[in-house]
């Protein structure tokens, strides 16, 4: 199993957005981003865990917990020019962009805050905290999964 980290703007689309869903699962689409693309389409498996963030808010942090529950596909907003994320050069046939499906898991007893995860040293290695990353999925080791878990 993996472990990632998955942001979003709880305006657009937030932990609570995801367990109102449908069996409490949506797709993530939307990413336009070659690496982020990359590790969606062939990094991401069936049952991999996810920390759900919310980005660019008050508080930004790590409010929830999802799981993966249906491996990449084609990103078939990028294909209807009426959406946001449509994209001219993804066609059907040969499509640029991809999803996976996330289920709701839980949400945690607290947010756990950027502002916090900065001041841990065992997380200085953590994607999240590089300097210039703003990628919207990244990876998460196993250890920081534990670690950042206990901290709730």
């Amino acid at each position: 199993m993996q472990y990632w980290l998955m942001k979003s703007e709880p305006e657009a689309f937030s932990i609570n957005d995801l367990q109102n869903r449908p069996n409490q699962t949506e797709h993530w689409d939307g990413v336009r981003n070659y690496q982020a693309r990359n590790m969606m389409r062939d990094d991401m498996k069936l049952g991999d865990q996810v920390f759900f963030y919310h980005s660019n808010c008050d508080e930004p942090g790590i409010v929830g917990i999802a799981q993966v529950v249906r491996e990449s596909y084609p990103d078939f907003s990028a294909f209807d020019p009426e959406d946001k994320h449509f994209d001219p050069k993804s066609q059907p046939d040969k499509p640029t962009w991809f999803m996976v499906d996330v289920q709701f898991v839980r949400k945690l007893s607290r947010t756990i805050s950027l502002k916090e995860l900065k001041l841990k040293t065992e997380l200085t290695d953590l994607a999240l905290l590089r300097r210039g990353n703003r990628l919207s999925i990244m990876p998460v080791s196993e250890q920081q999964w534990g670690y950042i878990l206990s901290l709730e």
